[in-house]
């Protein structure tokens, strides 16, 4: 890992991250692969029979963080793509998303 003068991580053309970003970064793309993975595993079971991954926790997921993953889902397993008001759902859950970092960022000083 390369790092700026100052000891913090340097992304592709030499810019810094600061920590928050990373943190950001990290939480970003774990909640994506976790909402990846229930998406995964409700279409699977949904084939399958047995217990479901419910609705709400699937769209949770993505208001936390999780819509690149679950946005990922949606199209390579084509689930839930045709449910108009879970897709609406889930856009409420990405503006959600955009608010809480908007939020966050304001606070922190930075927007």
């Amino acid at each position: 890992m390369r790092l700026n003068a100052a000891g913090a991580p340097r992304c592709l053309g030499g810019m810094s991250l600061t920590n928050a970003q990373l943190l950001l970064a990290g939480w970003l793309g774990g909640m994506s692969l976790l909402a990846f993975v229930m998406f995964g595993y409700d279409k699977w079971k949904a084939g399958r029979g047995g217990g479901r991954v419910s609705e709400a926790s699937l769209w949770m997921v993505s208001a936390f963080g999780g819509w690149p993953g679950g946005l990922a889902a949606i199209i390579i397993f084509r689930h839930k793509s045709a449910k108009a008001m879970f897709l609406l759902e889930f856009i409420a859950a990405l503006l959600i998303w955009v608010t809480l970092v908007g939020a966050a960022l304001k606070v922190g000083g930075m927007g």
